[in-house]
């Protein structure tokens, strides 16, 4: 690296002298997500000085990605026949005359403090378009798979960071559905700058298809979910970052001067953010799970899901304002959710599959600690924590042992920010195969987000070239939730 860092500027290149992004960034080991800088449309400034009016202040978005089995989780039908039901028990929850399947015991004892939704339900058997509506509450063609910005993007667009933290965040960002694998964790029209800061960096193995594909992979794990971004080079000293930064503010206040029309003074804070990022030891901590006690690491579960909860409620605590923990496409384990038990999958019958501490049973224990633990430190009346997939598995089990994909009904749950928990809201048919009360589809989701946080979605947001756009197009808030 240069001894300065912005020596490379010349005059031809940047006529002003002023250090743009990719020079701020390169103080870090790796260049940081361009999440971590908001947008320069004035109108995105603007509203990103606003907090949310709503009861959630913070979110949690829990994104199964590859298609949740109700029937063998949320929604269990033990009066069935077999290849309905399958070969899991029903237990009964803390809820009189509720039952979850023998996966959910945990989740089972806190079921008071759970709303579950029995009726989510779409038109689209398809991942990829399954997972773009659902992540952005827009209905979507083929051509449309990365234009729609996530629901995390909307916010991060409209209350920009907090506490020197991205607006939006994904623990850790890097499971894409495939094959091949797609990225569907986008700002989308607002622009690139309002994708998620991603934790994990870029996977090293992003088709999930190609994993070692073992018969019984160990559920024990310990990530790293310390983002590289925020390690510093060994050359580079908080000394020298400290200089860099005084550089720059002495060259951005002589071009402030002389910049009429205060576009440069929009662009005040982003530089900042980026650095404090890097500088600030309270921020850096938040992101760190060896400050955690091994006893919370246990209730947890030492497994992949059970830490991507951990660190997302340490990122609440410190003031994030929306964290997705995702979990659905594993190197180690295959496509978690998407049991056809396909030749390639190696998966045993679905029932097993979902005893397993990687799966159904891990998410289980890792959920029920959060929710707990959120509640336990006072944050769940301010943390909206939303429990999503894409869609639902079939109701008969095919010929393999497994099931295979099912917009028309799945499980879903919220709890927290002044939702009206201990309920379960739908009801499914004998089989599980469909709503028999008011379905609730993906903008419905969205659109309950939005009114927890105190949005309109009939508000107008605009894009990065200054267009307008509804919030949603279509979908409302859940009544009963509320």
């Amino acid at each position: 690296m240069p001894s300065d860092v912005f020596a490379n500027h010349t005059e031809n290149s940047n006529p002003l002298g002023l250090p743009d992004r990719r020079d701020v960034l390169r103080v870090g080991s790796l260049s940081l997500s361009a999440s971590l800088l908001p947008g320069l449309i004035p109108q995105a400034n603007a509203a990103a000085s606003q907090e949310p009016t709503g009861k959630a202040k913070s979110v949690i978005f829990l994104w199964m990605g590859g298609g949740f089995t109700h029937i063998d989780s949320f929604d269990p039908k033990p009066e069935a026949p077999e290849e309905i039901r399958g070969e899991l028990t029903s237990i009964d929850t803390n809820l009189p005359g509720v039952q979850f399947s023998e996966t959910l015991p945990r989740l089972a004892q806190i079921a008071d403090d759970l709303a579950v939704v029995r009726s989510f339900s779409h038109d689209s058997n398809d991942h990829f378009l399954s997972q773009v509506y659902t992540l952005s509450g827009r209905k979507v063609n083929r051509n449309q798979l990365f234009s729609e910005p996530n629901i995390g993007s909307i916010l991060s667009h409209l209350h920009g960071p907090r506490n020197g933290l991205p607006g939006y965040i994904a623990v850790p960002g890097i499971t894409w559905p495939g094959p091949p694998p797609h990225n569907l964790f986008v700002g989308g029209w607002l622009g690139n700058q309002y994708a998620p800061f991603s934790v994990g960096g870029q996977p090293d193995q992003p088709d999930f298809t190609k994993g070692p594909n073992l018969p019984n992979p160990s559920p024990l794990a310990e990530e790293a979910l310390n983002p590289p971004e925020l390690q510093f080079q060994p050359e580079m000293t908080l000394g020298r970052l400290s200089r860099r930064s005084g550089l720059r503010q002495s060259l951005e206040n002589s071009v402030r001067r002389a910049d009429a029309d205060g576009t440069l003074a929009a662009m005040e804070g982003h530089y900042d953010n980026a650095l404090h990022l890097l500088t600030s030891p309270e921020v850096r901590g938040a992101f760190d799970l060896t400050k955690e006690a091994a006893t919370v690491r246990e209730e947890y579960g030492r497994t992949k899901i059970g830490g991507r909860c951990l660190l997302a409620r340490r990122l609440v605590e410190s003031g994030a304002r929306f964290v997705m923990v995702d979990y659905g496409y594993d190197p180690d384990y295959g496509n978690l959710w998407d049991m056809h038990n396909a030749p390639s999958q190696n998966f045993p019958h679905i029932s097993k599959m979902c005893r397993r501490k990687y799966s159904v049973v891990g998410v289980d224990r890792a959920l029920a600690a959060l929710v707990s633990d959120l509640e336990q430190r006072g944050l769940l009346d301010s943390t909206l924590v939303v429990f999503l997939t894409e869609f639902g598995r079939t109701p008969k089990i095919n010929a393999r042992g497994g099931r295979d994909h099912w917009g028309a009904c799945g499980s879903v749950f919220f709890t927290g920010a002044g939702t009206r928990v201990g309920q379960v809201i739908g009801q499914s048919d004998k089989q599980a195969g469909y709503p028999v009360t008011q379905p609730h589809g993906p903008a419905d989701i969205a659109a309950t987000i939005y009114h927890a946080i105190g949005l309109d979605t009939e508000q107008r947001i605009y894009d990065r070239d200054n267009r307008p756009h509804q919030l949603l197009d279509h979908g409302q808030p859940i009544e009963q939730l509320f």
